[in-house]
């Protein structure tokens, strides 16, 4: 049903995808079902002194630009690559450029923010080729659909598959140099997670590009996507009043006199700082409607996961 979905709205013109994603947001953020609830628990954290109506105003801001990234995703494969440059302002990326050109590739630190589909699509026309993992999803049809697009638009896709050796083709990749490998990163999928502060509260989060800038050397970016609303030339060169900005901010610096645990902690802490200081600036363009912080999960499984991980149980 959802593959046949987006394989009708891929024939559909974009204006009428938005529209359909912008009804299909406010219906489910009426409905208030579970992910609505959540993206409400996990927005209270980025406005702590919000009121029930302030949260309420915000999920829905929230599930506005959740749906809208699954609008531009059904339509990407139809985007020039004049219109990818026109729906995408780059702050920062010269750094990278510079280190990419240098025949050295750069790891990337992301959160579910924006429209990072498109960010990679842009990455890999005007920035570095770009190699990056992708969860497994219910039902394979979809999750097939995703890698097509993806890879169809340049990028390189590593399932995350059970027991398969992901961050030894990360590593591979990265040595391969001249690359780009951004990996979201704020939701731990595995059992080998790292626990941070996230907006004044504990939280579990991927070790994955930490402990691969740790092994290989490489610079370390935290990255920040969001939409913004285009006008005028910009709009038109778009073919779409919806674009979307990404930062790169300042590389994290690895601390080299510790023990390689302990760097990939701090380097993985550091890169969640700028997240979470960009959450609090943006919150309705981070898409987390699923469980992240440690209060919120549940203590018997989170004990396993920590025992599975080696670590010693709070």
């Amino acid at each position: 049903m959802l593959l046949a979905g987006w394989r009708l709205m891929n024939r559909l013109p974009e204006d009428v995808v938005r529209g359909l994603m912008l009804a299909v947001a406010d219906v489910t953020w009426m409905l208030r079902g579970e992910g609505v609830r959540r993206l409400e628990a996990n927005l209270r954290r980025a406005r702590p002194a919000a009121g029930v109506r302030e949260l309420r105003r915000l999920s829905r801001a929230g599930m506005r630009t959740y749906l809208r990234y699954y609008g531009e995703a059904f339509t990407l494969g139809k985007v020039s690559t004049e219109q990818l440059q026109a729906r995408v302002r780059a702050l920062g990326a010269e750094p990278l450029r510079a280190e990419v050109m240098a025949g050295r590739s750069v790891v990337l630190a992301l959160g579910h923010q924006g429209n990072w589909d498109l960010a990679g699509a842009w990455a890999t026309v005007y920035l570095a080729p770009v190699t990056t993992v992708a969860e497994r999803l219910e039902p394979p049809e979809v999750f097939e659909e995703f890698v097509r697009l993806r890879e169809g638009v340049g990028m390189t896709i590593i399932p995350l598959d059970a027991g398969s050796e992901v961050f030894r083709d990360l590593v591979r990749e990265v040595r391969a140099g001249g690359r780009l490998v951004p990996l979201l990163a704020d939701r731990d999928l595995t059992a080998r997670g790292i626990e941070v502060d996230l907006l004044g509260e504990r939280a579990r989060v991927a070790a994955g590009p930490a402990a691969l800038a740790v092994t290989t050397g490489s610079m370390l970016v935290p990255v920040s996507i969001r939409h913004e609303r285009l006008r005028g030339a910009a709009r038109r060169a778009a073919g779409t009043r919806w674009g979307i900005v990404i930062t790169f901010h300042d590389p994290v610096l690895v601390p080299q006199d510790r023990p390689r645990a302990e760097q990939v902690t701090a380097a993985t802490q550091a890169w969640v700082d700028v997240l979470g200081t960009d959450i609090a600036a943006h919150p309705t363009h981070w898409h987390m409607l699923q469980r992240v912080f440690v209060e919120d999960l549940d203590p018997e499984r989170y004990a396993a996961t920590q025992a599975a991980a080696g670590e010693a149980a709070p």
